[in-house]
């Protein structure tokens, strides 16, 4: 067994709460839980390389979702985490099993955004995430 990639730990972490950003537009997002993950997913991808103005690329991009969202494919860029339960909860997972690296959150949960930071994650707004 190797150890950790170097390079890929100088990469920065971008955890993405799919409900909350999803959610934090009245778009009709309710209608198709899925296919609005799926959009989400798409913009995210276009993200990982140029990364955003609050965190320079490139970045790795996990996109929680839960629910209804579930059975979203990951694609090269994005990696799609399926919450068993509180996606909050495997948010603070996936934060937790990163600890050598740089973690940003992008969620508006008051309580969420407590438990990340806590670990030593930081957090950005849905607004951060051009629609």
């Amino acid at each position: 067994m190797t150890g950790p990639n170097p390079s890929h730990l100088a990469v920065p972490l971008l955890v993405v709460d799919g409900a909350n950003v999803v959610g934090s537009v009245p778009d009709g997002w309710w209608r198709d839980r899925r296919g609005a993950a799926q959009r989400l997913r798409d913009r995210l991808a276009l993200l990982a390389e140029p990364g955003l103005d609050a965190l320079t690329g490139p970045i790795e991009v996990v996109l929680v979702v839960e629910g209804k969202a579930r059975g979203v494919a990951s694609v090269p860029d994005v990696t799609v985490v399926e919450a068993p339960a509180s996606g909050d909860d495997t948010i603070v997972d996936v934060i937790r099993d990163h600890p050598d690296r740089r973690r940003v959150v992008v969620t508006a949960d008051r309580e969420l955004r407590a438990r990340v930071t806590a670990l030593g994650a930081e957090i950005l707004g849905p607004s951060s995430i051009p629609r």
